[in-house]
Formats: structure tokens, sequence, C-alpha cells
């Protein structure tokens, strides 16, 4: 069976028809051609696929796109300014060098914009431990705790 889904996707309004059980994620993915956004483990358990739903984090493997009907969505191609001015936090990630193969950034930096609009003054623990869903196996977080850091106070 399909269904219309319709939302608005880093500004601009989506629309299309889908098999019912198709995930966010895919739809995203597959049918928009917007592949910064991950598929790391299917599960929710890694956070690749981290975007900002109705300007909440959420992990877009976990849910059916027909979930997000009517929602906002913005995903990492939907941070930076038309110009390509990068957003704060990718700025910050890029200095403070929080990424290394580039995988988990997407959603890590995703996360990180949630997080610091929750806590706007961010201590390392808290960081860490809001960071616990998102898996990097290349960094250690350090690099990616301190760029956060410094995109709070910015």
């Amino acid at each position: 069976m399909t269904v219309k889904v319709s939302m608005t996707v880093n500004g601009k309004k989506a629309s299309h028809e889908l098999e019912e059980r198709t995930l966010l994620v895919s739809y995203i993915r597959e049918t928009l051609q917007l592949t910064g956004t991950h598929v790391g483990c299917d599960t929710a358990q890694c956070g690749a696929c981290t975007i900002h739903l109705d300007g909440k984090a959420v992990k877009s493997c976990n849910m059916l796109a027909m979930q997000a009907e009517g929602a906002d969505i913005t995903t990492i191609e939907g941070l930076a300014k038309p110009d390509g001015t990068l957003h704060p936090m990718q700025a910050a990630f890029k200095e403070h060098h929080g990424l290394q193969c580039g995988f988990c950034t997407p959603g890590m930096v995703m996360s990180a914009i949630d997080l610091v609009k929750n806590f706007p003054s961010p201590t390392e623990e808290r960081i860490r431990e809001q960071l616990d869903g998102n898996l990097c196996r290349c960094t250690g977080y350090h690099n990616i705790v301190k760029a956060i850091k410094a995109a709070a106070t910015a």
C-alpha cells in the first residue's frame, strides 16, 4: 500500500506517494536525494541519521516517513546559508577538527545543535552525556566536545 506524505524539508515543500513502510531516512536519502543524513545501524543506536523534526533532534531511521506528515524537517544540508556560510556548529567542528572519516559528523552536528539549544552553556560532562546516542569510531570524542563547547560560547 502507498500513502501520500507532505512535509517541509530544508525550507522546501516536499510531497510524494510512498510505500507506507518507507522509513524517514530512506525518504530523505533516496527520494529527496539528501544523502548527508547517513544510515549507520538501522536500529537508532548510532545517531548517524539524526535530523531536526519540528526543531528537535530525532533519529530518522527509527520512524516512518508518514509519521513526519506536515512536519518541518532540517537535515545537515539545510544548515549552511545559501551563500555557503557554515552554521556555527559546522564551523566549530571544522575549526576544532571534530571529525575524521566524517560518517558520524552530520548526525553529531545535528545532535550538538539541539544540545546547545537545550543547554546553552554545557559542561564537558553534559556534552558527553547528551551525545551518548551518537557513536563515533574515529575521534575518541575529545575534539567533538571541544567543538561543541566552542560553538556554545560563540
